[in-house]
């Protein structure tokens, strides 16, 4: 939680892309420790990998020279933190994770497990083929407009 508030707090954009780097080893290490190890190595790969250099190139891209103030985001960003804080205390007690549940455990049961990965590869193409497809063609479609759209933009000529 305070690597996402210095993504916020820090004046500095490349102190606070390194922040936001530093969030998304920790929800990989969230993940690990719920023993979803392929979405462990997912966040690395196309959070911090991708993801975080594509906003480092915008940051440096941008190259933003001054400093802006925003004067009254302060206190409702506050208000709206308490408000999260109370809602997320209020589910909590709700659902029996504050407070000691009088319900034992379920047992585990024994028996032929199937691995985080394995189960994710088999819905996903199976039950979710099609939807997997329809993204795919829809990600292609948009890598070649970019492509074109660049290209149109390299071959005109210059006045």
């Amino acid at each position: 939680m305070l690597t996402a508030t210095l993504v916020v707090a820090l004046r500095n954009p490349i102190h606070s892309a390194l922040s936001l780097l530093v969030m998304f080893f920790h929800v990989a290490g969230l993940y690990v420790t719920l023993h979803a190890e392929f979405l462990a190595a997912i966040q690395i790969i196309v959070y911090a990998g991708a993801i975080l250099v594509l906003y480092l190139f915008v940051v440096m891209l941008l190259n933003i020279k001054r400093e802006e103030q925003f004067n009254k985001q302060g206190v409702v960003a506050m208000f709206l933190g308490f408000v999260l804080l109370a809602e997320t205390v209020l589910l909590g007690i709700s659902r029996g994770f504050l407070i000691a549940s009088p319900h034992a455990p379920l047992p585990v049961q024994a028996g032929a497990s199937v691995g985080n990965t394995e189960s994710i590869g088999e819905l996903l193409y199976s039950t979710y083929l099609f939807p997997f497809e329809i993204a795919s063609l829809i990600l292609l479609v948009a890598m070649v407009g970019a492509v074109i759209l660049t290209k149109k933009g390299i071959m005109e000529p210059k006045s």
